[in-house]
């Protein structure tokens, strides 16, 4: 595979990835695989972007141990946090809160939990609620330790959802509730409830919102995904990647240009694709 991509000194790259099953193990949510290709590049000033179905509340635990800094895109493109720092002025549209500069996409959990409410009756005996989950619940689904399974219960804007029924079910459900208002997302483990928002919408704003604030810079991406949730954040990006799955197969795209599948799972497939699509040699070009 050659690298297309233009020294940093050219060209700043941004990275978008999906963390679990992707920089993540989809068992061990461990990422030393993708360790030395992460230091590489933020070393070389390229930013590791998670763009994920996980909270905030999850993110600022999981950034120290990844050891990465800059914006996140949390619960399947509800909202982006930025650091204050990463951008040169406000970002338009933002608002200052718990730290960081917030752009949102989506109404908040209540909202979507309303609406759950409403089809009870009808589709309820079909899936098991995140809100509905113990703690305890929570970690048996997940495969999350404690700690973690807390942060994960911190949502604050759409509902995932445990399915139970059939496919032919959940078509009829998503139907039921597109017809509400919602837009579900299908992720690694869950249905996701949510608002007209996805990973795509996110990374074309923060994209947009860069180039506006460095305008002589010529600004390209990488998007890094394993799951369906991760399809609108594939297309959109200027190179795709898929992160082959030890469940499941890789996710259908329209795009045949710059898209890439790695051959080994989670965070070695990442370090594999982006170790071939950024070389080391890139940054020492002429």
């Amino acid at each position: 595979m050659q690298s297309d991509l233009i020294t940093k000194y050219q060209r700043q790259v941004l990275v978008f990835t999906d963390l679990d099953g992707t920089l993540l193990d989809h068992y061990t949510y461990e990422h030393e695989a993708a360790v030395a290709c992460m230091t590489r590049l933020l070393n070389h000033g390229i930013p590791i972007i998670p763009n994920t179905s996980k909270t905030f509340a999850e993110l600022i635990s999981l950034r120290k141990r990844l050891g990465i800094k800059g914006p996140f895109i949390v619960e399947n493109g509800a909202a982006i946090y930025i650091d204050k720092d990463f951008l040169p002025e406000k970002p338009r549209g933002a608002v200052w809160q718990d730290g960081y500069w917030m752009k949102s996409f989506s109404s908040k959990r209540q909202y979507w939990l309303g609406l759950i409410n409403k089809v009870l009756p009808e589709f309820g005996h079909l899936f098991e609620a995140f809100s509905s989950m113990s703690i305890g619940r929570i970690m048996e689904v997940t495969g999350l330790e404690e700690a973690d399974a807390s942060l994960a219960a911190q949502r604050q804007f759409g509902e995932p959802l445990l399915w139970k029924g059939s496919e032919e079910e959940m078509d009829k459900f998503i139907a039921h509730v597109r017809k509400l208002g919602a837009h579900p997302l299908k992720g690694g483990r869950f249905l996701h409830i949510c608002g007209d928002n996805n990973k795509g919408i996110a990374l074309l704003w923060l994209l947009k919102e860069y180039q506006r604030q460095h305008r002589k810079i010529t600004v390209s991406t990488i998007a890094l995904g394993d799951g369906k949730n991760d399809i609108a954040m594939l297309e959109v990006a200027d190179t795709a990647v898929r992160i082959a799955s030890p469940v499941n197969p890789p996710p259908p795209l329209e795009r045949t240009v710059k898209l890439y599948t790695s051959n080994k799972y989670g965070p070695e497939g990442w370090a594999e694709v982006l170790d071939q699509l950024i070389p080391e040699s890139v940054f020492f070009a002429k």
